[in-house]
């Protein structure tokens, strides 16, 4: 009798033992992370995800994984398509033409710190050294030309016409140009490579980032306005998502200052929300 009550005790205990570890097998499968596919495009911003981003958001319950295009076409129709939940590789206004010209329902959730167009040489450690009919590199396509130009007039170097729309400023446009100053237009990609034969360049963010350029090497850099500032995005119907309100709630945290603060975006534009 006394056995078959030791042996029923034994047993409860077992039973009892995988009772508890089939609850905390399926306690602990209810808490594994979510996995996010964010799409981005060659640069910086991918890193920033993975490196950054990622970390803080493990901490909410999301692994982030990235999936980089090679344009920047495809990363809004993927997630429009529901193949992947985000993207971090454009700017505010580029979102928004784009999404009206494809009819697209997709909406930012917060800016992250963003890496703008810079003035970088080989030969002269300040523009105050730049001497009268230097050669200075620019960039071919239409906005990065504009925002080239709006750069130079920006650090006294040339002046624009006053009645120019200078979003669609061209080198035709430069009214003064006291230094006489000599224009070499090239493909984007190329402008890293320019420094060794031109005294300045202006190379956009993500070329000078693929180049291993670091921004604070610039002998000036831009300063972005309000859209054109780097935004996270997702699907509109996903904005108040628990995966949106997540991203939200980094972009606004401290943590992520202090982190980027840290790390090798440290010298990018920061939001203007976080002054």
């Amino acid at each position: 009798m006394k056995l078959n009550k030791k042996l029923g005790l034994i047993a409860a205990a077992f039973i009892g033992t995988i009772a508890l570890g089939i609850f905390t097998t399926q306690g602990t499968t209810a808490q594994a992370a979510t996995t996010e596919t964010v799409g981005v495009a060659p640069g910086p911003y991918g890193d920033m995800t993975t490196e950054v981003l990622g970390p803080l958001l493990k901490k909410k319950g999301f692994t982030l994984k990235t999936k980089e295009f090679n344009d920047y076409v495809q990363p809004n129709k993927a997630l429009n398509s529901g193949s992947i939940n985000a993207n971090l590789f454009q700017h505010t206004a580029y979102l928004k033409t784009f999404s009206a010209a494809n009819k697209l329902e997709l909406s930012a959730v917060g800016q992250t710190p963003t890496l703008g167009m810079g003035i970088y040489s080989k030969k002269i450690k300040s523009l105050k050294s730049l001497k009268s009919g230097a050669t200075v590199a620019i960039a071919n396509d239409p906005s990065n030309l504009a925002r080239s130009l709006q750069l130079l007039a920006a650090n006294k170097l040339i002046t624009l016409k006053k009645d120019v729309n200078v979003a669609k400023a061209t080198v035709a446009d430069v009214d003064q140009n006291t230094k006489q100053l000599k224009f070499k237009t090239l493909d984007a990609a190329q402008l890293p490579q320019a420094r060794s034969t031109v005294d300045i360049a202006l190379i956009p963010g993500n070329y000078s980032w693929n180049a291993n350029i670091k921004p604070s090497s610039a002998l000036a850099l831009e300063k972005l306005k309000n859209d054109y500032m780097e935004v996270f995005v997702v699907r509109t119907q996903d904005k108040n998502s628990k995966f949106g309100k997540a991203v939200t709630s980094v972009l606004k945290s401290k943590a992520f200052k202090d982190a980027i603060a840290k790390s090798k975006f440290k010298d990018f534009q920061k939001p203007a929300s976080w002054k």
